[in-house]
């Protein structure tokens, strides 16, 4: 019997493209014979590290990201609609807070990961197709009560409090599983965990998200960005069937 083939998908919520392939590569979790494990990283760090330039500084580039993003969201079927103003929301703001969370998240779940599955779409669906902002300041009389002493701790470190609670409460995470959450986020613990994933996705060829790396013979293989599917599915060999497998499958 041969193991399963391990693919490592490094993300950041704040890429729309990340969610594209994140997806993407959820739906195929259940049609290729391979392990997905999600590595939430810090696209900010990743960028500087590698000295990429964001595409908002080239202007046509940035015109036409906005115009792919439409096509591929329609091909893709993910509600993807940018915000009012994307290179605010993507490069100015960041998501620093918002990937502490998720790591969190994951640090917590010990049986899969359904929540960090579930959160991550949450935030992504707050940015990318509601036009909300991950780091808005929380109202002190919007958070729930039995926060309340935590509050200006939170508050403090992750101005986007309000937003996480709310999709983390989506995401079905019990109060009492929001609260250890996110007394997990403030820690050193977690802000290592963080910069150690981001460090993983550079040291084996990163310079932007989403990256998807899978060993072969103890060699890493990269590939970056939601359309490199189908060449990762014959490096895998492994049958790319589209970005919609089910409706492939049911049409055999």
């Amino acid at each position: 019997m041969t193991s399963k083939k391990t693919i490592n998908f490094f993300y950041d919520v704040v890429s729309p493209y990340s969610w594209l392939a994140f997806e993407v590569m959820c739906r195929y979790r259940n049609v290729w014979d391979v392990e997905v494990k999600l590595r939430p990283a810090f696209l900010g760090g990743i960028m500087q590290k590698s000295g990429n330039k964001p595409p908002g500084l080239v202007p046509n580039k940035f015109l036409y990201m906005t115009k792919d993003l439409q096509r591929l969201a329609q091909y893709v079927d993910v509600p993807l609609s940018p915000p009012d103003d994307p290179f605010e929301a993507m490069f100015q703001k960041g998501s620093l807070a918002a990937m502490r969370f998720v790591t969190a998240v994951q640090e917590r779940e010990k049986d899969g990961d359904r929540q960090v599955e579930q959160v991550s779409r949450e935030l992504w669906r707050r940015i990318w197709s509601e036009n909300k902002d991950i780091t808005e300041p929380a109202s002190l009389s919007e958070v729930p009560e039995y926060l309340t002493g935590m509050t200006v701790k939170y508050l403090a470190l992750s101005q986007g409090l309000l937003i996480f609670l709310q999709a983390a409460k989506k995401a079905g995470l019990s109060d009492s599983e929001i609260k250890e959450v996110l007394e997990l986020c403030t820690t050193q613990h977690i802000k290592d965990k963080l910069i150690n994933t981001t460090q993983e996705a550079l040291d084996v060829g990163a310079f932007g998200l989403p990256m998807f790396m899978y060993r072969v013979n103890g060699n890493a293989e990269i590939f970056f960005g939601s359309d490199r599917f189908e060449l990762m599915a014959h490096c895998i060999g492994e049958k790319w069937l589209g970005p919609q497998p089910h409706k492939s499958t049911s049409k055999m």
